[in-house]
């Protein structure tokens, strides 16, 4: 086998902001598998709490794991193994996308039917990122108008407060009264417990379907509190990386996001789905700054889950990739060998 790499960097169509920071853009790496004839690609997208801020770290982090262990014939082992040595989980991402796409290359199948998984039929959200009512009645036209999108992700935990939260959200719902969509939250920890239990009994008057992450990562212990008479229900992202984290907070929550970046790709997004469905949650899967390389490997997976979130290649300008098409608002997967993402040929 012969292992490449690639970074490029990825700039935002709309700057995205959560409640963490801003973020206009970004360099990934891409990784290649050729083997027999076939090459499989994979994607990192870095992240200081994925285990590598920059594409370089990363690569460093793949290379040392390469050289102590060049047989990767195995895509399990070689997950294992990786983990055990200390990889990265988004640099292991791209290893791990890269190899089964390589695998459904040679089997000649799309990675969706190689996986088992029928076709997502679930509508992927878009996202709209923290910003104020002006910014958000000027973006939401852009967004799902041009998009043909009718389901909204929402980011809260607000820096400054949940009165922002409340005005921005606000704005949202005037524009649900001109064209109905379905509206979830992310607040990415921002919020206290106090705080998470007051906003919830406020958006579930206002056409909220579920909140996601509502409490910092590491504070947890108050999980159950929330749980309990809990208006919506809770999905966790941060708080769930690897499906060995599920049975810690499967007694508070309703559901669990999935990020091939916090996993460690799609081996470790199996993992979840098994692990979840075992004790009775929903399961979603949501993205990074990732572009249609990585969102085609999450779209492969996507069938079986209740909630998609696989936007980050529709806010690319441009996307140097493609092989993750929207659908009547499905991110969906080709039928194509592989997962379909690669790079754009240049015409």
């Amino acid at each position: 086998m012969h292992i490449a790499y690639k970074t490029v960097y990825l700039k935002k169509l709309f700057p995205l902001r959560i409640s963490r920071g801003v973020r206009d853009g970004q360099s990934n790496l891409y990784l290649s598998v050729a083997d027999e004839g076939h090459t499989g690609w994979g994607e990192t997208s870095p992240g200081v709490s994925e285990g590598a801020a920059t594409p370089e770290e990363a690569q460093r982090h793949l290379e040392a794991f390469l050289k102590a262990y060049p047989d990767v014939s195995s895509i399990q082992d070689t997950y294992d193994r990786a983990l055990a040595y200390g990889v990265a989980p988004c640099a292991l991402a791209a290893l791990d996308i890269a190899l089964w796409d390589l695998k459904a290359k040679k089997a000649g199948m799309p990675l969706y039917q190689l996986l088992g998984f029928s076709k997502p039929k679930h509508p992927t959200s878009m996202t709209l990122g923290i910003m104020t009512p002006a910014e958000a009645k000027e973006r939401l036209p852009l967004i799902l108008k041009n998009q043909g999108i009718k389901t909204l992700k929402v980011k809260l935990g607000n820096p400054e407060g949940i009165a922002a939260d409340k005005a921005m959200y606000e704005e949202v719902l005037r524009y649900h009264m001109q064209l109905p969509i379905s509206i979830r939250v992310d607040a990415n920890g921002g919020w206290s417990l106090e705080d998470a239990k007051h906003m919830m009994d406020w958006l579930v008057e206002r056409h909220c379907a579920y909140v996601e992450q509502p409490l910092k990562e590491g504070q947890e212990q108050d999980m159950p509190e929330l749980y309990k008479n809990r208006p919506l229900p809770i999905f966790v992202d941060e708080s769930c990386r690897m499906a060995s984290d599920i049975p810690n907070w499967a007694h508070a929550v309703d559901g669990v996001n999935m990020k091939l970046m916090k996993c460690g790709g799609i081996t470790g997004a199996l993992r979840i789905i098994a692990t979840a469905k075992a004790f009775g949650l929903q399961t979603m899967i949501g993205c990074m700054g990732e572009s249609s390389i990585s969102i085609a490997a999450g779209a492969a997976v996507s069938g079986v889950l209740d909630h998609i979130d696989l936007d980050s290649h529709l806010n690319l300008n441009p996307d140097p990739c493609e092989g993750a098409p929207l659908q009547n608002e499905i991110t969906m997967p080709l039928d194509v060998p592989g997962h379909g993402g690669r790079f754009k040929t240049k015409s």
